[in-house]
């Protein structure tokens, strides 16, 4: 991020003034230094920008598996995408073998940089312990949230104040369009009762090796930690509430491609893995 300071002297209007040597008392040269770094801190927490637009999305459908961590297939997804001029809906649904629902349809502009309009996520079924469905509407900062934990179906409405680089449902996607090799932020909404704003700190890590048909690829491996902020982010790795570390698999050719990741999929669902899922033809079906 960069900030530009203007300086209201020129250097033929202003007057050199000699700095002086100004005795500062070390308990409030301590207190000045922390509320320098806590201001510091809250203005890289709350300033951020979309990620430019580097690979135009177009239409796409694909096919997913979700794993456990043990590699046991959960569930398959369908993965759509449609494009009207600069606005995408991509609507991704894991449908698993016991009956329960993953669906989240998300609206974005990429129009320069990607900026999300709108997210829809349905969880229900037993596969979820906190089944919920969540509308979030960036234009006016509505997020309606359906509580249906413990059989109840409850609707409660909320005003929350959504970033410019809010990344629900285009995760992967941004990371894809990344400008350099660096660590990036970016915004996330989290699907609970009273929703939240977190930040996603994505970090680039090492090179993993895939192979297809016997020829080798490299994928670069990103790490996402989520960072709550704010008392509830001091508290929660003290009482087990950390959500656990996200990684993602790009293979950064001149076309990108996401090729799996491991983590939660929302908020309080298990660690769980998706991947590309390809055709199975003839007796390979079986």
């Amino acid at each position: 991020m960069r900030v530009a300071i203007q300086n209201p002297c020129s250097a033929t209007a202003c007057k050199r003034v000699e700095p002086k040597e100004i005795a500062i008392p070390m308990g409030l040269r301590q207190s000045a230094l922390i509320l320098l770094a806590i201001s510091f801190f809250t203005v890289r927490l709350g300033l951020a920008e979309p990620i430019p637009v580097k690979h135009v999305e177009g239409a796409i459908h694909g096919f997913m598996l979700l794993r456990t961590e043990e590699g046991k297939a959960i569930a398959i997804g369908d993965l759509d995408q449609t494009v009207e001029g600069a606005r995408v809906t991509t609507n991704l649904k894991f449908r698993f073998e016991d009956g329960s629902i993953h669906e989240e349809t998300t609206v974005f502009s990429q129009r320069g940089v990607f900026r999300v309009l709108s997210d829809h996520l349905l969880e229900k079924g037993p596969a979820f312990k906190k089944p919920i469905e969540v509308w979030i509407d960036c234009s006016t900062g509505q997020v309606k949230v359906r509580d249906m934990e413990d059989g109840k179906d409850k609707v409660t409405t909320h005003h929350v104040e959504i970033p410019v680089d809010l990344a629900n449902g285009i995760v992967p996607m941004l990371i894809q369009n990344f400008p350099d090799d660096a660590e990036h932020t970016v915004t996330i909404l989290a699907a609970t009762p009273k929703p939240r704003i977190v930040k996603f700190v994505i970090t680039p890590e090492s090179e993993d090796t895939f192979s297809i048909a016997g020829t080798k690829y490299k994928a670069k491996q990103y790490t996402a930690k989520v960072q709550i902020g704010g008392v509830a982010g001091a508290v929660a790795p003290v009482v087990g509430q950390q959500p656990p570390d996200s990684h993602f698999w790009i293979f950064k050719g001149a076309v990108p491609i996401f090729l799996k990741s491991i983590g939660p999929i929302s908020a309080g669902t298990p660690v769980w893995q998706i991947e590309l899922a390809s055709p199975t033809w003839g007796r390979d079906q079986k």
